[in-house]
C-alpha cells in the first residue's frame, strides 16, 4: 500500500470520526485479531500493534520484534514499546495527549485491555461500524489484489486428481497456492472439501474419506494476495452426472446468474437473496438452500454487507461480494456455484473469472 493511498484513508477517518464526536480513534490488535483493520489505515502487517489516531497526529505503537518491518511499511509515527505492556503504553500516549473522547471498536477489543486503556480518556464512544464502513468500498488496487487471489485459487483446484482423500486435495490447495506465488489460504478459515453424502454440510471440513465413483465433490476455497482475499466453491464429480445433480447445478446456475443482475448500488442485500431464493424455490429446491446468498471480501474473508433474507445492508459501489446459492441434501450429498463481484454503477463485475461453475467429471 503506498503512502499517499494511506494518506487518504486517514482522512476518511478523520472525517468520520467528527461526524461521530470523536476527536481521537484507538484500535488495539493483540496475536493478530483485528490486525486486518490496522494494515488497512496504518500499511503496517505485524501481529501486534496499536494505533492512535488523532486531528493532527497518526501513532503505530508495537514491539522491537517489528521495529524495521513498522518503519519499512507504514508512515505513522513509531513508537516501540520496550518494557511494559502495549496497553500501558497506549494509555500513556492518550493520557499526553489530552483527548476528551476516543472511539474505539468495542465489538473486537477484549474487557481486559480496555479496562487498561480506560481511565486515559474522559469519554469512549463505540465506532464498531466505522471501520468495516471504510473497509467496503474497494479501491482499484484491492480489486486487482482479490482478482489475482481468485485467479491463484482457481489454478490450484484444477490440480485435482481421483483416488484423492478430502484431506489430501485440501494440502495440495495449500501448497499449490503458496509454490504459485499467493500468501497461502484463507486467515482464520479452513477450507471446505466434502465429498459424496458428506457434500451435504454447507461448512464440511476435510477428512480422510476418499473420492469415489459417483462422487459429488464442493470444495469452497480461496487465496490470500498481499492481504486480499478471495473466496469460491466449485463442484466436480467421480464419474457422469446424475439427472438429479444435474438439475440442481442448472438450477444454481440459473439461481447465481439471476442474483448476479440484480447486484447494483441502492439495492438491498436481502432482495438479492431473494431473487436466487425464488428460483431454488420455483424449481422445487427452496427448503434445501439453509443459508444467505452471499457476503462482502476483502482482508477478511466475511465482510460487510450480507446478502441474506435477514439483511439490513445496502449495496454501494465499491462493493466486493460473493453470490453462493447451495442445495444440499442429507444423506445424498449438495453443491454450491460461488463467485466474487465487484459492484459498479453499470451492475457486477466478476473477478473471479468464472471458470468451471458447470462440475466437470473425473
Amino acid at each position: 500500500m503506498n503512502r499517499e493511498g494511506i494518506s487518504g484513508r486517514v482522512a476518511r477517518l478523520r472525517e468520520r470520526l467528527g461526524q461521530e464526536g470523536a476527536d481521537v480513534f484507538v484500535l488495539v490488535v493483540a496475536e493478530r485479531y483485528n490486525s486486518e483493520s490496522m494494515t488497512y489505515l496504518s500499511g503496517f502487517r505485524g501481529s501486534s500493534g496499536a494505533l492512535v489516531v488523532s486531528e493532527d497526529r497518526n501513532y503505530l505503537l508495537t514491539d522491537g520484534r517489528y521495529a524495521l518491518q513498522a518503519r519499512a511499511e507504514s508512515p505513522f509515527d513509531i513508537v516501540i514499546v520496550d518494557g511494559g505492556s502495549l496497553q500501558g503504553k497506549t494509555a500513556d500516549i492518550l493520557r499526553q495527549g489530552r483527548w476528551e473522547t476516543a472511539g474505539f471498536e468495542a465489538e473486537r477489543l477484549s474487557v481486559s485491555i480496555f479496562s487498561a486503556l480506560e481511565p486515559s480518556v474522559s469519554v469512549w464512544k463505540d465506532c464498531s461500524g466505522l471501520l468495516p464502513s471504510l473497509r467496503r468500498r474497494k479501491e482499484e488496487g484491492e480489486a486487482a489484489l482479490i482478482r489475482k487471489a481468485a485467479a491463484l485459487a482457481y489454478h490450484a483446484y484444477l490440480e485435482v486428481r481421483e483416488g484423492m482423500t478430502e484431506k489430501e486435495f485440501n494440502a495440495l490447495l495449500e501448497y499449490t497456492l503458496r509454490k504459485n506465488g499467493a500468501e497461502g489460504g484463507w486467515r482464520n478459515n479452513e477450507f471446505i472439501v466434502a465429498s459424496g453424502e458428506r457434500s451435504a454440510l454447507p461448512h464440511g471440513v476435510p477428512t480422510d474419506r476418499a473420492f469415489r465413483k459417483g462422487d459429488i465433490v464442493t470444495v469452497d476455497f480461496g487465496a490470500t494476495v498481499e492481504g486480499y482475499m478471495s473466496d469460491l466453491t466449485r463442484n466436480f464429480t467421480i464419474g457422469p452426472l446424475s439427472p438429479q445433480s444435474r438439475d440442481i447445478q442448472d438450477t444454481l446456475l440459473e439461481a447465481h446468474q439471476r442474483a448476479v443482475e440484480a447486484l447494483r448500488p441502492g439495492v438491498e442485500g436481502k432482495a438479492v437473496d431473494a431473487v436466487a431464493r425464488d428460483v431454488i424455490t420455483r424449481r422445487g429446491w427452496g427448503k434445501h438452500f439453509p443459508h444467505g446468498l452471499g457476503h462482502g471480501l476483502g482482508m477478511e474473508v466475511h465482510e460487510v454487507p450480507r446478502l441474506s433474507p435477514h439483511s439490513r445492508d445496502v449495496l454501494e459501489e465499491g462493493d466486493v461480494v460473493t453470490v453462493e446459492p447451495g442445495i444440499y441434501i442429507e444423506g445424498w450429498g449438495g453443491m454450491r456455484i460461488e463467485d466474487d463481484y465487484l459492484v459498479t454503477a453499470g451492475g457486477a463485475v466478476c473477478l473471479s473469472g468464472g471458470e468451471g461453475r458447470e462440475a466437470p467429471a473425473l
